[in-house]
């Protein structure tokens, strides 16, 4: 790796060579490390002890409802875009203990099932899965009634992110605000460059933790060359983007197309399989479920992960409210479009794509929604043109 003579003293280079020094960094530090490896045809979360176990020279091609496998030209460590799991299934897993009763001679002794969890370390974690993070955190930590087990795990939480540089077909973060380049929530970044011979990661520091971990390894400063290569990458991934989407006055017009015609179209298409909802970094819905020993000495409560598309999630007495496809898709689509704005003064949705690629039916979000703001400008059009 040649080195640039003039430095750039913000950033830092971490040889590929080294890579190995920083998962053992991270383990020195007391965390396990999470990142990615191939298993079972797609990219997925796992234990890291190696720098082998990465999806050395692997890609993804996405398209709706489409996922496969390719190997790439070079031996990319992160040459991939997303798979289908985030970070969602370690911080906010779809089974979680909440408490556990046990009946005493003096009553009924209660306790928080959880007390304590194993630092996890993320490798690899991309923007949109940082934004995803940063909107979870509106959703469990904010306000008067925080999630305990959430908070505890995401107090014990390091994200070492990596910028984008190949978006897939179904990615739309540029039109999110959400990437190709982490601008926050992460204690280190990495832009993974392969050029001219040489394998390096630019490095930039987010957080004293961050800056602790870098010190541990063998680093150089970088120069205002690999600086420059660094953004050549995320700027080359917009211009790749797969997908756009317009989100100026979007939740409005969803707001004036409660009864829209596109509704009822998608809904003899959906399959109301919930696949959207599961491989979202966002989604959150969950229920709960009480068990009883049959002696009637213990209990125990316990959260599962459910979707907004079951029959069961919106029922009350006499039936669910949303009882057609169509009214479970808007349900869905209107919560992370619009909804979720009023909530928490932010878009749902962080444009990683994952709905339309996993959505067997293919589906694809941008498209729906760019349907109704054309059929609007189009009923706008009509309308003036009968006036005049």
């Amino acid at each position: 790796m040649v080195q640039q003579s003039k430095p750039h003293p913000d950033l830092g280079v971490l040889s590929r060579n080294h890579l190995q020094l920083l998962l053992d960094a991270i383990k020195a530090m007391g965390y396990r490390t999470i990142g990615p490896i191939v298993k079972n045809s797609a990219i997925t979360l796992d234990e890291l002890d190696r720098v082998e176990e990465l999806p050395v020279g692997w890609m993804d091609a996405q398209e709706s409802a489409g996922y496969r496998l390719q190997e790439r030209r070079d031996a990319a460590l992160f040459g991939y875009v997303v798979g289908p799991e985030s970070l969602k299934r370690f911080l906010y897993p779809p089974e979680q203990r909440l408490s556990e009763a046990t009946r005493t001679r003096n009553g009924w002794k209660i306790e928080e099932a959880e007390r304590e969890v194993q630092p996890l370390a993320f490798l690899g974690v991309r923007p949109c899965d940082l934004h995803a993070l940063a909107a979870l955190d509106k959703v469990l930590l904010a306000g008067e009634y925080a999630d305990s087990g959430y908070k505890l795990r995401r107090e014990n939480t390091m994200l070492i992110a990596v910028n984008c540089g190949n978006p897939s077909g179904t990615c739309f973060c540029t039109s999110m605000g959400t990437g190709p380049k982490a601008e926050s929530g992460y204690d280190l970044a990495l832009t993974e460059i392969i050029q001219n011979g040489g394998h390096y990661f630019v490095v930039e520091i987010g957080s004293k933790k961050g800056e602790e971990l870098l010190a541990r390894i063998p680093h150089d400063t970088a120069s205002q060359q690999q600086a420059s290569d660094a953004d050549s990458v995320t700027a080359g991934a917009v211009k790749k983007m797969g997908k756009s989407l317009d989100t100026s006055g979007l939740h409005d017009l969803l707001f004036r197309s409660i009864e829209h015609a596109q509704w009822k179209d998608v809904g003899t298409r959906c399959l109301t399989c919930g696949n959207c909802t599961m491989v979202c970094p966002t989604c959150f819905c969950s229920t709960v479920e009480d068990y009883t020993s049959l002696d009637g000495v213990a209990a125990q409560r316990t959260r599962k992960r459910d979707s907004c598309y079951t029959m069961e999630y919106s029922y009350i007495h006499g039936g669910s409210v949303r009882y057609s496809p169509a009214a479970r898709y808007r349900q869905w689509l209107m919560h992370k479009f619009a909804t979720w704005i009023d909530q928490y003064g932010t878009f749902g949705c962080v444009g990683c794509g994952r709905c339309i690629t996993w959505c067997p039916a293919g589906i694809d979000v941008t498209e729906e929604l760019r349907i109704i703001r054309v059929s609007e400008i189009l009923d706008t059009m009509s309308a003036s043109t009968k006036e005049s």
